[in-house]
């Protein structure tokens, strides 16, 4: 593997190493954002009645799917781009909806049921929770490889020449 300031970035992390860092950072911001809002509002993340957590489940795991394969080619490019994050967010909404009709059609509900859970889930607080947590996490991915940054070091690890 050649090395990111050879790339044209700014010599940030690795592809590979900002990836597995943004996936599981933006896993735990969805849980722990849908968890609050869920405990501060009372409302439910799929409000419809009858669905059962299969469709929320396949929904979050399309969602990450998404999350990690749109993020990985966000900083692939020899230059990777901040605003790509905006991408990243959108496949990842898209993918949750997508996976909530899924989950939805593989539990047998009724078709009107799995209509409303991803009506009343894209016009929810939680999708901009999702979208939050999507922007941050892949812009989070596209900052560790642009970024220069070293490990912190202690005062008598520096080279003092």
């Amino acid at each position: 593997m050649t090395d990111p300031r050879e790339r044209g970035g700014a010599g940030g992390l690795t592809p590979p190493v900002a990836t597995a860092f943004a996936v599981v950072g933006f896993f735990a911001l969805l849980i722990g954002g849908f968890g609050m809002l869920s405990l501060f509002t009372g409302a439910e993340v799929l409000p419809v009645s009858g669905l059962g957590q299969l469709p929320g489940i396949v929904g979050g795991a399309f969602a990450v799917g998404a999350f990690a394969l749109s993020t990985w080619f966000a900083v692939r490019p020899e230059r990777t781009r901040y605003g790509s994050a905006a991408i990243v967010t959108v496949a990842t909404v898209l993918a949750y909806l997508v996976g909530v009709l899924a989950g939805g059609v593989l539990s047998g509900v009724d078709g009107a049921r799995i209509v409303a859970a991803v009506g009343a889930f894209a016009t929810s607080w939680f999708a901009v929770v999702l979208a939050a947590a999507a922007l941050v996490g892949g812009w989070g991915a596209i900052a560790l490889v642009r970024t220069a940054a070293e490990r912190p070091r202690w005062p008598w690890e520096r080279d003092e020449d």
